[in-house]
Formats: C-alpha cells, sequence, structure tokens
C-alpha cells in the first residue's frame, strides 16, 4: 500500500486537504512550546461525521495497484531471485549474504561483475564462472526490469 501512496503523493494529499483546508479557518489554534499546535476551540463535531467518499476512493486505487501491480511484480522479482540463487549455487558454494551482494554487484552493473568486484569480494571466482554466473542473473531477470528496484 506505502508504495501506491508514494507513487501518487500528489493525489493523496490532494485527498488529504480537500477536507481539512477548509476547516482551518474554523479551527482556533496556536503554536505549543514543544513545537506542535494546541487547537483552542472544540472541533469534534468537524471530524466525527464528515465525508470520506474521497479518502475511500483514494485508498481504493491504491488497494486495486498494490493487489494488480505492486504485488504480481513482487512475487515475479522473488521467483527471478530465486533462480538466481540457486543458479549461483550449481555454479560455486555460496551463502546466502554473498549471494545477495552478488546480485547486488550485478543489479548495479547491468549484468556484469565489475573489476573491483572480481578483484576484492569475488577474487576466488574463475573467469568462467564469473561468465557463468552473469548468464544465470541474465537469463533469471530477463524482462524483470529490475532498475529502480530497492531489493
Amino acid at each position: 500500500m506505502s508504495a501506491a501512496i508514494l507513487r501518487n503523493i500528489d493525489s493523496y494529499r490532494s485527498v488529504l486537504e480537500s477536507y481539512s483546508r477548509p476547516l482551518l479557518d474554523c479551527i482556533n489554534w496556536r503554536a505549543a512550546a514543544n513545537g506542535n499546535i494546541e487547537v483552542l476551540n472544540d472541533t469534534g463535531d468537524y471530524y466525527r461525521y464528515f465525508d470520506a467518499t474521497a479518502h475511500a476512493e483514494f485508498l481504493y486505487r491504491c488497494v486495486e495497484q498494490t493487489i494488480e501491480r505492486d504485488l504480481p511484480e513482487e512475487v515475479a522479482y522473488l521467483q527471478a531471485y530465486d533462480r538466481f540463487a540457486h543458479g549461483i549455487q550449481e555454479i560455486a558454494d555460496m551463502p546466502s549474504d554473498k549471494i545477495e551482494l552478488l546480485h547486488r554487484f550485478l543489479r548495479q552493473e547491468d549484468g556484469r561483475l565489475s573489476k573491483r568486484a572480481r578483484e576484492n569480494e569475488f577474487a576466488a571466482l574463475t573467469d568462467r564462472e564469473a561468465e557463468q554466473i552473469a548468464a544465470v542473473y541474465r537469463s533469471s531477470f530477463e524482462d524483470k526490469h529490475e532498475t529502480g528496484r530497492n531489493a
């Protein structure tokens, strides 16, 4: 849900302000010493029975995006990562944290292992293993446009 809200942050802000902004003139307040505000009049009725249709519609759209877009993309990514991790274990025995590091390096370098990574973290790999690993990465993530993913 949070990803859908963030993608639509301007709409989210607009929906929230569609009710709260017009109320500002009806609320007496002052700045409090702790950096917050202190409301000086009774405002309970303003919030008790308000029309939340726009809020519910926005929430519905976010749930819909999450179900139709985000969850399938996440499942596809996890399946691709599992294929990648399994493929790596077929080439070289590696702990999962090392596989995750390898994945990050490959993602950052568009499926290639940098010279620095080959000479440092993955110096134990042969040239053939490095080539096989790059091929496993490409085949696991082809059509999975993971650019921009925070995995």
